[in-house]
């Protein structure tokens, strides 16, 4: 089902990278809004607002549904990544697909650990996780989890071969 062999990598379709990171983003999002923000409007725009934080400073609290629409882009953009990332990996090395779960959960925390202890740092955020809410963490940590299984659930099927239309 996958090349085995390394000299000739599979070709990538995009239409599963886009799906499976417009899942991660919602995934992510259905989270971050349960955890830390409201099920209401401003809960969303904050949340979202949040994330545009990370370029435009604290100033993205006040820049409306503008800031909140760039982190909301900005959001499916980094998921996005997550599955392109994977998939190109899983391109040069194929048994990376072989099993989602044992592949999958190591690269959520490789996610969780990226975004949390670099990305966000770099980023106008300026800040990594605080140890102080242990709980947190570890409920962030285990949806990093379920986003990375459908990483490789959907770099997967992005790399799988088209059957040929001959019979």
């Amino acid at each position: 089902m996958f090349a085995t062999n390394d000299a000739v990598p599979l070709s990538i379709r995009w239409s599963p990278i886009v799906i499976g990171g417009l899942l991660v983003a919602l995934g992510d999002a259905v989270f971050a809004t349960s955890w830390w923000f409201s099920w209401s409007a401003a809960g969303i725009t904050q949340m979202f607002q949040s994330i545009a934080v990370g370029v435009l400073g604290m100033a993205s609290f006040d820049g409306g549904t503008s800031s909140a629409v760039l982190g909301a882009v900005l959001h499916v953009i980094m998921a996005t990544m997550f599955v392109a990332i994977y998939a190109f990996a899983a391109r040069r090395k194929p048994g990376l697909l072989r099993h989602p779960l044992a592949f999958g959960l190591p690269y959520g925390v490789v996610l969780y650990v990226v975004m949390n202890f670099i990305v966000m740092p770099l980023s106008r955020v300026g800040r990594s996780p605080s140890f102080e809410h242990p709980d947190s963490i570890a409920a962030a940590l285990a949806a990093h989890l379920v986003f990375g299984v459908v990483c490789v659930v959907f770099a997967r099927r992005a790399l799988r071969r088209r059957r040929s239309s001959r019979a």
